[in-house]
């Protein structure tokens, strides 16, 4: 037996112990903390799998941002003193219920897969140099499904506004409660002092390099909004109110831009989402840019939580 194989044994036993760990542990905190663990273990299984893209976005988003958004809950449930609420029996019996039936669908999938796995994959690297882009994975974001690529930013923009909406009247257009997280300390102000320049620097290569190699508009976001949460859970800046223009304007530029580029397609090449011959990597390089900064400040703000004006003054 290789090394390599004595490794996935141990990754594969290790992200099944995690994740039972994850549903058998009785505190929220604990769960959310064994999830984030899950999330970076899968995406090393993902890197082994060869599948970098993968792996990158579940490594920033499953394991990184929504373990952050998880924590925000425990804490504001915690506050909330939501253990007093008893669930009775036959709601968990139909949570048991539903979560057997996915188990048992997703069973059926790994054990019986069809014959010939149905591939789109050659047609795609076929059509893909006429795009400039040398990263098939963004090739098929931004060329072949251009349409559900707006889309997704779109939801993360409702997602926001659904966020916002929890906030009560007196504190709408105030600013997010992020000091629930953490109480600032020495060691903690100064890695918001140390890492943020390294992590700017980074989170840009990401969403450049992700037209040719691994990364992307959605992970050098996320690392954005990493290095901004911990700045502004260090204190050493306060969470923006929502009312700002300049974080409003940020927060559209990306889609409004997609979507201009979008419909000028109608106009210089005869379809939405298409480009001009020799100006697509380009326009969607652009496009990529103001994504990274629509996506870092909202996943910032989704984190943030909504509006406690309240507790500001």
């Amino acid at each position: 037996m290789s090394i390599a194989s004595v490794f996935d044994i141990a990754l594969v036993s290790l992200i099944l112990a995690i994740g039972a760990s994850t549903i058998l542990v009785r505190t929220a905190f604990a769960a959310v903390v064994m999830f984030a663990v899950y999330g970076l273990l899968l995406s090393i299984a993902w890197v082994r799998l060869h599948a970098v893209d993968v792996a990158l976005t579940e490594a920033a988003i499953g394991g990184g941002m929504t373990g952050l958004l998880l924590l925000g809950a425990a804490a504001r449930s915690r506050s909330d003193d939501v253990d007093r609420v008893r669930v009775g029996y036959p709601v968990r019996l139909a949570a048991g219920a539903l979560c057997a039936l996915v188990v048992a669908g997703l069973a059926i999938a790994v054990f019986h897969p069809p014959a010939a796995v149905p591939t789109l994959a050659p047609t795609v690297m076929e059509n893909l140099p006429p795009s400039g882009l040398g990263n098939p994975v963004a090739g098929v974001l931004f060329v072949f499904r251009a349409l559900d690529t707006l889309l997704e930013k779109v939801v993360v923009l409702l997602a926001l506004l659904g966020v916002w909406s929890l906030a009560p009247d007196r504190a709408w257009g105030g600013t997010p409660g992020l000091q629930v997280y953490a109480k600032p300390d020495p060691t903690l102000i100064f890695l918001a002092q140390l890492l943020p320049p390294v992590g700017i620097v980074f989170g840009i290569y990401m969403c450049w390099v992700g037209a040719k190699d691994p990364g992307g508009a959605f992970q050098g976001g996320t690392v954005l909004a990493a290095m901004w949460l911990l700045v502004i859970v260090a204190g050493l800046q306060k969470a923006p109110a929502i009312s700002r223009l300049w974080l409003r304007v940020l927060l559209v530029t990306g889609p409004v831009l997609f979507l201009v580029i979008g419909l000028a397609g109608w106009v210089f090449a005869d379809a939405f989402l298409a480009y001009p011959a020799g100006y697509a990597k380009p326009l969607i390089v652009a496009v990529e840019g103001a994504l990274t900064l629509s996506i870092a400040v909202a996943l910032g703000m989704l984190a943030a939580g909504p509006p406690e004006r309240a507790q500001q003054q």
